[in-house]
């Protein structure tokens, strides 16, 4: 089974380095799928898998100085993305505890991550004929930050499909520029998060093994996906997404009916 994880990490973050969406949303369906562990503790590995491939990712794109990273308006939604992030998993906790069965929560996440994934392929279908509104304002770019950290911390994805719809429409990003933000901004929100449920020792009983090859697949898949990212359009980047869209769609709904099946 712990092979069977390196693997996924692997291929997500490959998908996860070209599309720009950190590989979570794509391992933590699959792993639900599989009955791979916990909801908690999926969305723990997943997450802390995404940061790797990210921190890798990120870490290039500074070291070349990459000019998809503004130093203003990037630098603001990556820091209240991370934020967010804290934010995100506070409501994760919180609704945890409430609901007391982790099987109610993997049905809302499934259910909600397909609304805002369908929302994301409609959009990205309709992509040419929707004119960006770009925000200026600093103060602007922290709100967007903030409910993306939020939205894919509580989801447990690191990092959501909607971060270049979001970073397309109000930001004015191409696909390419969108891809290294939206890498930019899972980061920081995922280190937030992770610093979180270490401080409140909200961490679930894992796996050490299955997680380290769960990083180093994260990692691997991070370097082959953005070598690959580099050597396509943003028309070809835009037609692996949307397909990628459509497996996600496919995911959640199978994941939501075997969550409230089993309720």
């Amino acid at each position: 089974m712990a092979i069977l994880a390196l693997l996924l990490a692997f291929c997500a973050s490959v998908i996860g380095g070209i599309c720009g969406i950190g590989g979570g949303v794509i391992i933590k369906p699959v792993l639900d799928m599989i009955g791979f562990a916990s909801v908690s503790v999926i969305s723990f590995m997943s997450s802390c898998t995404v940061l790797s491939m990210s921190l890798y990712s990120v870490g290039r794109s500074i070291s070349q100085k990459s000019r998809a990273l503004e130093k203003g308006r990037s630098d603001v939604l990556a820091v209240s993305a991370a934020l967010g992030g804290l934010l995100g998993n506070a409501i994760f906790q919180l609704i945890r505890s409430a609901l007391r069965q982790d099987r109610l929560l993997g049905a809302a996440q499934a259910l909600l991550l397909m609304v805002l994934v369908i929302g994301t392929l409609l959009y990205t279908l309709n992509k040419k004929k929707i004119v960006p509104r770009p925000v200026k304002s600093k103060s602007g770019c922290a709100v967007i930050g903030v409910l993306l950290g939020c939205a894919s911390s509580f989801l447990g994805i690191g990092g959501g499909p909607f971060n270049l719809v979001v970073l397309h429409y109000f930001l004015g990003y191409e696909s390419k520029q969108a891809v290294e933000n939206s890498l930019y901004i899972i980061l920081l929100s995922q280190i937030a998060n992770l610093l979180l449920s270490l401080l409140t020792h909200a961490v679930p009983p894992f796996q050490p093994s299955a997680l380290l090859l769960m990083i180093a697949g994260g990692v691997s898949g991070g370097i082959v996906g953005r070598a690959i990212c580099r050597k396509l359009d943003n028309e070809t980047v835009d037609k692996l997404f949307s397909i990628l869209l459509l497996v996600i769609i496919a995911l959640c709904v199978y994941n939501a009916a075997k969550y409230l099946h089993r309720i």
